[in-house]
């Protein structure tokens, strides 16, 4: 069974917006999952080297070099979200450079956790340029899980992350509802029990009329897209001057 787990990614593995509860950074799936794994575990360690905004090729450059030098026995890995938002999408590239990744990551002996992604498609504009290039990701980590042997999460199969409840008011980032049901997925797949109520159905969305739809789609653009749209604009990311929230390899305190 895993001693040490290495979590690399984006915003999605840092854990946005899941705020710990004592208000001290963000939680988000991974961190539930390690304090599942270090159950019972003495000596279990585990390092987060996500930071929100990444692109792939960060992520590769930057956070995998790190988690093969800590020799860990699991590693999650998920990044190219970022990427598919961005006009400079590159898939034949990227999804070479994925298939190196994870063969270095196997050939270390470790047990790798992919994701197919949920369907943000549904949520943000530009449906018809996002929602191919979303299937094209979810192709590439299914083929890349079957030839390496990796652990897939699959929640894009997972159509309660249609709900908006499981979703932040930015409609990109996890809610803590729906970190909590990512940990159940990737705990399913390391063959871990799961929280029963982590799996629970959020509830219906909240009824709206036209009106208070639209005003909250005014809201979200001013609140939300217009900011991201001028750090486009201007190449800066949301985690700029940001390092990793658990660098090293270090024992989970609940």
């Amino acid at each position: 069974m895993w001693q040490s787990f290495v979590a690399l990614g984006d915003s999605f593995t840092e854990g946005l917006d899941d705020p710990y509860p004592a208000g001290a950074g963000y939680r988000g799936w991974a961190d539930l999952v390690a304090s599942r794994l270090a159950a019972g575990r003495p000596g279990f360690r585990y390092a987060n080297l996500a930071v929100r905004g990444r692109v792939f090729g960060q992520v590769v450059t930057e956070q995998l070099p790190a988690a093969l030098a800590m020799r860990p026995d699991l590693v999650s890995f998920a990044a190219g979200g970022n990427d598919a938002l961005r006009r400079t999408f590159d898939a034949a590239a990227l999804m070479r450079r994925f298939d190196a990744a994870i063969a270095s990551i196997r050939a270390t002996g470790a047990d790798a956790v992919l994701f197919r992604f949920a369907d943000l498609s549904r949520r943000l504009p530009g449906r018809r340029i996002l929602r191919p290039r979303i299937d094209l990701l979810n192709r590439a980590v299914e083929e890349t899980a079957n030839r390496h042997g990796a652990r897939l999460v699959d929640l894009f199969g997972d159509d309660e992350f249609g709900n908006p409840r499981l979703w932040s008011a930015d409609r990109l980032h996890l809610s803590a509802a729906g970190h909590r049901r990512v940990a159940a997925h990737v705990l399913a797949a390391l063959g871990v029990a799961v929280e029963p109520d982590w799996l629970a159905s959020a509830g219906p969305p909240a009824r709206t009329g036209w009106l208070r739809a639209r005003a909250g789609d005014a809201h979200w653009a001013a609140a939300h897209l217009a900011p991201w749209l001028r750090r486009r604009l201007t190449g800066r990311s949301s985690g700029d001057l940001r390092h990793p929230k658990r660098p090293d390899l270090s024992p989970v305190q609940d």
